[in-house]
């Protein structure tokens, strides 16, 4: 039996979308205001699901209080109140995408779940720029 469990943690951080290899007009064109050189923020959400089969002991997948800690130490203390660009260590050199963003998360959480959870392991991140706008990501 595969069982899912989700928290939900969030965070506000600053970014602009620019590609360095091309001209102004063509950043302004590819992503409009958001490649605005003074920056713009969002209050993302991060959800993080752990699949897996329940602890026979406590019936936990994962110790939800501990994925908490774990997500507050290795992610949003980096990220909130942060430049994705400029402040945040693990996106030096990336594009400030979400998709970016997912993915260099997806590298901190992943290994770090399999040494709270014998049981669980990391299913998916989800994460939501907007109330309409969300990345999610398997780690494929």
């Amino acid at each position: 039996m595969t069982v899912h469990v989700s928290r939900k943690e969030h965070f506000n951080a600053a970014h602009k979308l620019y590609n360095a290899a091309w001209s102004k007009e063509k950043n302004v064109e590819i992503f409009g205001p958001c490649a605005n050189e003074n920056w713009h923020g969002h209050n993302f959400d991060l959800i993080v699901t752990v699949k897996g089969e329940p602890d026979p002991d406590t019936g936990f997948v994962i110790d939800l209080k501990m994925l908490s800690c774990l997500i507050r130490a290795e992610v949003i203390e980096k990220l909130d109140h942060k430049n994705l660009n400029i402040d945040v260590d693990f996106m030096k050199g990336k594009l400030a995408s979400c998709e970016n963003l997912s993915v260099e998360i997806w590298k901190i959480l992943s290994p770090k779940i399999r040494g709270i959870s014998k049981f669980g392991k990391l299913h998916s991140l989800r994460l939501y720029e907007t109330p309409r706008n969300y990345v999610e990501y398997f780690g494929e």
